[in-house]
């Protein structure tokens, strides 16, 4: 299979700019305005099942709150970083989060792919919702960090499985599990544009936990 670099935000760029926020926030204020290239304002949030209960803190993002017990916090984080990058971002079709909270960061990624989309990925246009992202950074709740390297394992070994020989198992750092994927991130050596790739992608997406999506 012909193998081809392509413009889709390889997952350990996205990790890499995460892991840059505390030195980004420093210097980046969440400015006022609307999108970028005068895009209009549009932060209305899909609603979620009954069953999600709102919060007072919520109701001024104009959606629901909060998750499944013990995660609202991170929901709520997570609402008002959408509400950011829709409106001050530029990026009006931003994904609602899921009900778990997380992002689906496959979403994310096709937006970045567009051209001069990248920052979709990254807190929007010259960081204006980094101190969103940062909020939901610590938000977060803790992982299992054996049971995601485990999942993102077994998603490597589907996705070769599937045709896609040169992707990489995952590795154990500090306690810490590391995405694999490509081999060398920095000049992409697979096409994840590819149909087959894709083809796989679908195939084992569900091998990967919640949260875990996009990450390799």
């Amino acid at each position: 299979m012909s193998q081809q670099t392509t413009s889709r935000v390889p997952a350990r760029l996205r990790l890499t700019a995460l892991a840059a926020l505390p030195v980004l926030v420093l210097t980046v204020a969440c400015g006022g305005g609307d999108g970028a290239g005068g895009a209009p304002k549009n932060d209305a949030i899909a609603s979620v099942p009954e069953t999600v209960t709102a919060t007072p803190a919520a109701k001024d993002t104009a959606g629901p709150s909060a998750g499944p017990a013990g995660k609202s916090a991170f929901y709520d984080a997570q609402l008002v970083y959408v509400r950011c990058m829709r409106v001050k971002g530029g990026y009006q079709d931003f994904p609602d989060p899921k009900l778990s909270g997380h992002l689906d960061w496959g979403k994310v990624e096709e937006i970045s792919s567009r051209p001069g989309q990248m920052e979709a990925a990254k807190g929007g246009r010259n960081g204006v919702c980094v101190p969103e992202l940062q909020k939901v950074m610590q938000a977060e709740p803790a992982r299992d960090q054996q049971k995601d390297y485990e999942s993102m394992l077994a998603h490597a070994k589907c996705m070769r499985d599937n045709g896609i020989s040169r992707f990489t198992n995952p590795t154990m750092s500090g306690g810490n599990a590391q995405p694999g994927g490509d081999p060398n991130p920095a000049d992409p050596a697979i096409d994840s544009g590819s149909p087959a790739y894709k083809q796989a992608r679908e195939a084992c997406k569900a091998k990967l936990l919640d949260g875990l999506d996009g990450m390799q």
